[in-house]
């Protein structure tokens, strides 16, 4: 008997706002917002490989603390970009904010609208 390949779907963040972030996430990385169904909080980005951030309503979400272990991050989204100063500039016009502690110098950690921390690493 054979067994079934496991396969990603995709990935999901707990939000406030899900429309609002998956727009967010939808305008930095150009992939279209998808609302799930007529109605529903479920909002999704599905890039042209087939990987796909989805976005869902939680009634009094609170947002991770990063650095810190008292509400911690959890997960976060890495972003590869090929200049950190434009990508930078990019985030913040979006909405972004730049975490005051930077850990490294070939990567820069942003909140998103929601509080989750994600990170542009570049790659040249």
């Amino acid at each position: 008997m054979s067994e079934q390949p496991i396969v990603f779907s995709l990935v999901a963040l707990d939000c406030p706002d899900p429309q609002g972030l998956a727009e967010f996430y939808g305008s930095i990385l150009d992939w279209e917002v998808e609302r799930l169904y007529e109605g529903s909080d479920w909002f999704h980005l599905r890039s042209p490989a087939g990987a796909t951030i989805a976005f869902q309503k939680v009634d009094d979400y609170q947002p991770p603390v990063w650095p810190g272990s008292e509400h911690p991050q959890q997960a976060h989204i890495d972003l590869d970009v090929a200049d950190l100063d434009a990508g930078e500039a990019r985030v913040l016009a979006l909405g972004a904010r730049k975490c005051e502690f930077q850990p490294g110098e070939k990567f820069r950690v942003y909140l998103d609208p929601a509080g989750h921390p994600f990170c542009l690493v570049l790659t040249a």
